[in-house]
């Protein structure tokens, strides 16, 4: 096997907390890594000192000479002053500057540099890279590639970032929460990409699906240790509970045999104690098992919920829109006592809207809500709520309460409930601005909860939170005696909290669906097998691209006349495809005088534009 990274003795300090010490690990070429531990453990720490961002306090990393590595972190850097387009190709990868001199050279107009650049692009295989560039950024919903970075929601950002990330040649892909601001078409494109992706992979990510089915590797990071597991993440499942079984059943072992130390120790004469020396430090490794306790705590957050009155929540012919574009029409639906409900649909269809016109944050264009006089909402939204910095964890609560009641009826203190969620006392003296992200979204929840709502509305819960967090935040909804709304991209959550789906179609378009994420894609899989369309066996690349997402709306909602225009589109397309690939072997012959190698090069540049036009047209028409 070739090591492409080899990571010997490091350790990480940040003040006083110790995140991992003297850890040893070895990433090989085409192993696909999963980086698994709870918020504030290191993970971001960790991959920044790989990356070679940051250095270890102690330890080396080892890298393959020449080793290429692409990092997506978890807040990206971007240039806000580019475009899209030219953030993609501001990169340190030498075939985008290969593109990047060809482009030049055409716009100068001379042709014995653009000769040579030719044969650099053949070299290079450079000429398929700017419609990669373009399938990539139509499937992460990237379709404005003249928009400013600085004018881009954080969640575009993201998408941005991890574009520049999948177009580089790198070898070894390094990814902080990629699946983080997608949508679940981009996440089960991301999925395949991966899977098919011959690039070594090393990831942070809470999606359990995702890691599951692109991951070989299991690198666990408990009790500032690494634990290694060679499989996916029910691999790792069996194994971390074999290893935790024998690690308890250690402790119970260490305890008894502790007590029997314990008492040789205090009655054994002092002046003898040079003679078992041996025995001493068994007493102390023993106390060390004994004391051992698995890093991740059994949560109980089983908080008393406020009563429930008969009547819950109902939503009547509720309709909104911003300008041209509608997100809510005539939507109505009545709520019943302990309803799960998720939300799915792509990005800017409208979810966050319905949950704040449900909590009142926004009121609808038409439409009435009425809410039961008993409801206590709890929303835990995306936004979160901003707590001071220089504030304790343990003020920060108080803040909201002195004590929680419990669902048996018992009162419990702020520091107790604080230690459920994983804030034990020596974290709830901490300032707020030393906690990771993770940990200050684990804190909101906890203050959401500790209000006693009986209806949740949870605006991406799975953001940020680590995998233990969420198994305690789904056992905690499975048993919740009230209601429930969940929008989510992690189709695992989805799967094990909600019992009915609310799918945004687009267009102000809702459809409630009975189950769960998963039995809601097999049977729309279903569907799109029933109704699929027969294409003529020849295609152009831009169709070939795209021809899975769009495969099952093509028909739909279109017009006669943009019928016709589709099917023109898809001709025209491919006649400029199949022009486009003329010029290009015409140039890279070398049979062309200077004069009619700066006209193609014009035309070249021509048919680039106008396919970009028809291209986004084709795409307008396709999603309908």
């Amino acid at each position: 096997m070739i090591s492409y990274l080899q990571a010997d003795s490091i350790a990480r300090r940040i003040g006083d907390n110790l995140l991992f010490d003297n850890i040893s690990f070895n990433i090989n070429k085409d192993d696909k890594v999963a980086l698994i531990a709870v918020n504030g453990a290191g993970k971001s720490s960790l991959l920044d000192i790989l990356a070679g961002s940051e250095n270890p306090d102690n330890g080396s990393i080892t890298v393959k000479r020449d080793l290429g590595i692409a990092y997506l972190q978890q807040s990206p850097v971007l240039n806000d002053s580019n475009k899209i387009i030219d953030e993609l190709f501001c990169t340190d990868s030498e075939l985008v500057r290969v593109i990047r001199e060809y482009e030049e050279c055409v716009i100068s107009g001379s042709p014995e540099m653009l000769q040579r650049m030719i044969q650099k692009m053949d070299d290079h295989k450079a000429w398929d890279y700017e419609v990669a560039v373009k399938q990539i950024l139509f499937k992460l919903k990237l379709t404005d590639l003249n928009a400013v970075i600085g004018t881009l929601s954080g969640g575009q950002k993201k998408r941005v970032a991890l574009a520049k990330i999948l177009v580089e040649d790198a070898d070894f892909l390094i990814l902080d929460e990629p699946t983080n601001h997608l949508d679940l078409d981009m996440i089960e494109w991301l999925e395949e990409y991966l899977i098919k992706s011959k690039k070594t992979l090393l990831m942070v990510t809470h999606d359990r699906y995702f890691l599951d089915r692109v991951c070989n590797v299991i690198l666990e990071l408990a009790g500032n240790e690494l634990y290694r597991y060679e499989g996916n993440y029910e691999y790792f499942l069996e194994k971390k509970q074999s290893r935790e079984s024998s690690a308890k059943m250690n402790s119970e072992k260490a305890i008894n045999l502790l007590k029997t130390e314990l008492e040789w120790m205090r009655r054994m004469p002092k002046a003898r104690r040079h003679k078992a020396k041996s025995r001493i430090e068994s007493f102390y490794d023993l106390k060390e098992k004994a004391a051992y306790r698995p890093d991740e705590k059994s949560i109980n957050i089983n908080v008393n919920i406020s009563r429930m009155g008969s009547k819950i929540l109902e939503i009547k012919n509720v309709s909104k829109s911003y300008g041209e574009k509608v997100l809510l029409r005539n939507f109505t639906y009545l709520f019943n006592r302990f309803e799960k409900a998720g939300l799915i649909g792509r990005n800017g269809t409208g979810k966050t809207t319905l949950l704040n016109i449900i909590t009142g944050l926004t009121e609808p264009d038409s439409g009435l809500v009425e809410r039961g006089e008993t409801i206590v909402f709890g929303y835990y939204s995306q936004q979160g709520i901003e707590f001071d910095n220089d504030m304790t964890v343990i003020d920060a609560v108080k803040n909201i309460a002195e004590k929680v009641v419990i669902s048996d009826g018992n009162v419990l203190s702020i520091t107790q409930f604080m230690n459920y969620f994983l804030f034990p006392p020596e974290k709830q003296y901490t300032l707020i601005r030393k906690l990771s992200g993770g940990e200050k979204r684990r804190l909101y929840l906890l203050t959401v909860l500790m209000k006693n709502p009986n209806f949740l509305i949870l605006d991406e819960p799975t953001n940020d939170l680590d995998i233990l967090t969420l198994n305690i935040l789904e056992e905690y909804l499975a048993g919740f005696r009230g209601c429930v709304i969940v929008v989510s991209h992690d189709r695992y959550f989805m799967d094990k909290v909600v019992d009915h789906i609310f799918e945004f179609k687009g267009d102000g378009v809702i459809k409630d669906f009975p189950g769960n994420y998963t039995q809601l894609r097999e049977k729309q899989k279903e569907t799109e097998k029933q109704t699929a369309i027969v294409k003529p066996s020849k295609k152009s690349d831009f169709e070939e691209s795209v021809e899975i997402q769009f495969k099952k709306e093509k028909k739909q909602g279109l017009t006669f006349k943009e019928k016709r225009e589709f099917e023109e589109l898809s001709n025209e397309i491919e006649n400029l495809e199949s022009e486009k690939k003329l010029i290009e072997t015409e140039m890279s012959r070398g049979e062309l005088n200077n004069e009619e190698l700066l006209s193609k090069s014009i035309r070249h540049g021509e048919i680039m534009k106008i396919l970009d036009e028809k291209e986004l047209r084709w795409l307008e028409l396709s999603e309908k």
